[in-house]
């Protein structure tokens, strides 16, 4: 059986719906960024804010892009550092209950939190406090915690640890794991550029990025970043929002249609086309088809609040899956 390994921040999301970017300039957050902040900055943000609907989940982007694969019947394993807390507690459990393995390491300080601010036009932008996250180090990492997989996907949020990084990805590289990368946000990519230039032509095998990022990558639209991308890596896949995406690899281009959806929040659309993509690719299938399984996720869970698709949701992403 095909089974994927992945690592990234381990955040408990909590998903506040706004009526107003006003939140969003009181606290100098660049709209759909991603920004480090101390937890007493989250905390005053949480309470600052909860007149709004919110809800809360287990979250980080890779982990995100595990889950979907779990639901999607892929074994997978999940690399992290939770606190000694309930939010640790919580995260654990949801990843149990989706089948996937925690490979959870114990940090001194809380379990990180993922602020996810979603703007009426459906934008999100992240508060995010790594809490225990960001103790994850190279030394937690060894070739057994890597060995018996097949696929490793990585987060660039975890960029803010260029050493733990580039280790997982050596790691990766020499248990011949085929390697994918989503590069995160395009703050993210504007600050690490060189260093993550350096590692996806080094160890990845595939990137995926979206407008923004891909931008902030290239210093080009996505019709030029994507050939660009596709010259530093096996597979690039640009994705374009409402425009679907485009994936490239050596000369062969193929542009992916998205399916039809009412756009209502779009957290974890990308983590959710990276679950369909993979999901593709570990069962063979053409890009195109990865492709457009990647749309059929992203399309259904940016009609819903949050990163995580309910049963119905997911019964009906899979008839629509079997049906490309």
């Amino acid at each position: 059986m095909v089974s994927v390994l992945g690592i990234g921040n381990a955040l408990v999301d909590v998903l506040i719906r706004l009526d107003s970017d006003d939140v969003l300039k009181k606290y100098h957050l660049g709209k759909g960024s991603m920004q480090l902040v101390e937890a007493d900055l989250s905390t005053e943000i949480l309470s600052n804010t909860t007149q709004f609907h919110q809800e809360h989940s287990s979250g980080g982007s890779a982990a995100n892009t595990i889950h979907g694969l779990a639901n999607l019947g892929i074994k997978t394993s999940f690399i992290g550092k939770v606190g000694d807390d309930s939010k640790g507690e919580f995260f654990t459990k949801d990843m149990q209950k989706a089948g996937i393995d925690p490979l959870l390491f114990k940090g001194t300080t809380n379990t990180g939190c993922a602020i996810a601010l979603i703007s009426p036009d459906t934008e999100r932008t992240f508060a995010t406090y790594l809490g225990a996250a960001i103790e994850l180090s190279p030394e937690d990492l060894s070739h057994k915690l890597f060995s018996g997989y097949d696929y490793f996907h990585i987060e660039g949020y975890l960029v803010q640890n260029q050493k733990l990084i580039e280790q997982a990805l050596k790691l990766a590289k020499a248990n011949q794991l085929t390697i994918s990368l989503d590069l995160a946000s395009y703050n993210v990519v504007e600050q690490n550029l060189d260093f993550l230039k350096e590692m996806v032509k080094k160890y990845v095998d595939v990137v995926f990025a979206n407008e923004e990022e891909a931008r902030s990558f290239t210093g080009k639209e996505p019709e030029e970043a994507i050939n660009i991308l596709a010259e530093s890596c096996s597979i690039a896949v640009v994705k374009t929002g409402k425009n679907g995406s485009l994936v490239k690899e050596n000369e062969n281009l193929y542009p992916i249609q998205p399916i039809k959806a009412t756009s209502f929040d779009t957290t974890g659309a990308g983590d959710l086309y990276a679950s369909g993509f993979l999901f593709g690719l570990s069962q063979g299938f053409s890009l195109d088809k990865c492709g457009s399984i990647g749309s059929v996720l992203a399309g259904k869970v940016i009609e819903i609040l949050g990163a995580k698709l309910h049963k119905n949701a997911w019964e009906e992403s899979k008839s629509l899956i079997l049906g490309i």
